[in-house]
């Protein structure tokens, strides 16, 4: 058992609170931006970068990413955020799916408005290369939430050796499980996205067609997602599963056959004609 007595308020400005929460998503966000740098600055001196990236496109991932983080961190609380609606504009309570879809869609969306066509053919290559920063990311960025008490487990039994307890006034864990001991789900999936981000590394650049590594980081994460789910508090929507638990079943059955359908065309299109 770990007892959690960190306060998850680094500092305050007046009245606005600072969290480890946030600064750590904020390194988080850092690291991935400077890592995809540092990498095609490699690329392009080997000469294996096949088009110079727009440098508008970090900024644009990295917007329609937390705004896509925040609608579905709002869906998921309807009921809170319809009582507090300023609490829409906080800089707390971010999902990761939205965070993944939104960058996703909202890069594709900017390539496409600005028409560059060329780009969007390497779309797979520079989504592969920022794939496994992303997970890095997410262990890093769920080391906050082990601090600030979100995203927190269910209560654990007596003869969990690894449960933690909440203690800290200004903890996020809900008030009626502080002090009780829960299932470590944040600390957790640290673990899992290190794991991951090794696996990733390993698989980097060997599988083929471009974007197939980003489709096995989906496969991964939405599986893990789905069964951790059923360890923490989210709301139940349908079926017994949480929102985030109905989007990884969404998300793990389309990547599969997503992933199934490209290296199919691929193995077609490496074939000697005739």
């Amino acid at each position: 058992m770990f007892t959690i007595s960190i306060d998850p308020v680094a500092f305050t400005i007046g009245s606005i609170e600072i969290r480890w929460y946030g600064i750590l998503i904020a390194i988080a966000v850092a690291v991935v931006a400077l890592r995809l740098v540092r990498q095609i600055e490699s690329l392009r001196k080997k000469g294996e970068l096949p088009i110079i990236p727009d440098i508008m496109i970090a900024p644009a991932g990295i917007v329609s990413g937390m705004i896509g983080a925040k609608l579905v961190h709002v869906f998921e609380r309807w009921d809170f955020y319809i009582q507090n609606p300023t609490a829409i504009f906080s800089g707390g309570g971010f999902a990761v799916y939205g965070g993944i879809l939104g960058a996703t869609l909202g890069i594709w969306i900017y390539l496409k408005l600005t028409h560059q066509d060329e780009s969007l053919k390497h779309f797979g290559f520079f989504i592969d290369l920022v794939t496994p920063g992303i997970i890095l990311a997410q262990a890093i960025g769920r080391i906050g939430c082990t601090i600030n008490g979100c995203c927190h487990g269910k209560l654990a039994p007596d003869w969990f050796p690894w449960s933690l307890v909440y203690i800290h006034p200004n903890t996020s864990c809900a008030f009626d499980l502080r002090g009780l001991p829960l299932y470590p789900t944040q600390p957790a999936e640290t673990v899992f996205g290190l794991i991951t981000f090794a696996i990733l590394l390993k698989l980097k650049r060997r599988l083929k067609p471009d974007g197939s590594l980003f489709l096995v980081y989906l496969i991964m994460y939405s599986a893990w997602r789905l069964g951790i789910g059923y360890l923490r508090t989210d709301m139940q929507f349908t079926f017994g599963l949480s929102q985030a638990q109905i989007i990884s079943l969404v998300a793990l059955v389309v990547s599969i056959i997503w992933l199934v359908y490209m290296r199919r065309r691929f193995k077609v299109a490496e074939q000697p004609s005739g």
